[in-house]
């Protein structure tokens, strides 16, 4: 399994905040460079691919644009682990290839720390830092448990790359 890069934000992150307004017009790219950028300006330049949003519960909060899932896979974010979210945010999330990992005790995960993500066994593996993995985890924590078609789903890309290659001409 992967080490990931965590990233925290806060509470309540709705919608408007991962995806602007004021950007809706932009290609999904143009559009991911602001993410966030009214509460942490410089968040969308330092993702990397792999990287973890770690948030406090309601994530996703506001209207259903999917382009607020869009630009979290756009700079490459792996998942987003959460105490709750919007169930809306939750079901695009998977759709679009984004796994959202529900953790009740994701606020003890730092800043500055690394996690593993065990969607079998429904845990994250919180590390201090990445050469610490495997061995060290400085806790583990549960999480509800996904299901495996929802995995799959977020593995293969979302629904949409699924279905591609499902009925992709041979």
């Amino acid at each position: 399994m992967a080490i990931h890069r965590v990233w925290r934000v806060g509470e309540n992150v709705d919608t408007d905040a991962l995806a602007p307004g004021a950007y809706m017009k932009l290609s999904i790219a143009d559009m991911a460079q602001h993410c966030l950028e009214a509460r942490y300006p410089a968040l969308a330049a330092s993702l990397r691919p792999g990287d973890v949003i770690v948030a406090g519960p309601g994530f996703g909060i506001g209207s259903s644009r999917e382009q607020a899932v869009g630009v979290l896979v756009q700079l490459g974010v792996k998942a987003v682990i959460a105490p709750s979210f919007s169930g809306l945010y939750f079901r695009n999330a998977f759709n679009l290839g984004l796994l959202a990992i529900v953790c009740p005790d994701a606020e003890k995960i730092p800043e500055d720390g690394f996690v593993e993500i065990d969607t079998e066994r429904a845990v994250v593996r919180v590390y201090a830092a990445q050469a610490d993995a495997p061995a060290h985890p400085m806790q583990e924590l549960d999480c509800e448990k996904l299901p495996s078609f929802l995995v799959q789903m977020a593995a293969e890309g979302g629904l949409l790359a699924q279905l591609q290659r499902k009925y992709a001409a041979p």
